[in-house]
């Protein structure tokens, strides 16, 4: 797709993706190391009741779904929506 072909409000469906508790732990180790996205023991007796993933992580995802559903072959596009992004539900493993 061009960028001059994405409309304001077009959706682009992707996914589903699945989460292994692995990608989790390599993502967070690397680029995020708090307790709750490294430490599945503690994670489980913290607020979240487990593991979760990064809210970087889920971006990163989202950011491949892009590219894959409609970025691919773009040769410019604006800002994926970050000012947007709000993290409602964690991702967890699985």
């Amino acid at each position: 797709m061009k960028f001059a072909e994405f409309k304001d409000g077009m959706v682009i469906k992707g996914g589903p993706v699945t989460v292994t508790e692995a990608e989790i732990l390599e993502f967070a180790r690397k680029y995020d190391p708090q307790w709750f996205h490294t430490d599945p023991q503690r994670a489980a007796a913290g607020r979240w009741g487990g593991l979760i993933s990064s809210g970087w992580h889920t971006c990163a995802l989202a950011m491949r779904m892009a590219v894959d559903a409609a970025l691919h072959d773009s040769e410019s596009f604006g800002s994926p929506g970050l000012g947007e992004v709000r993290w409602r539900t964690p991702v967890r493993p699985g």
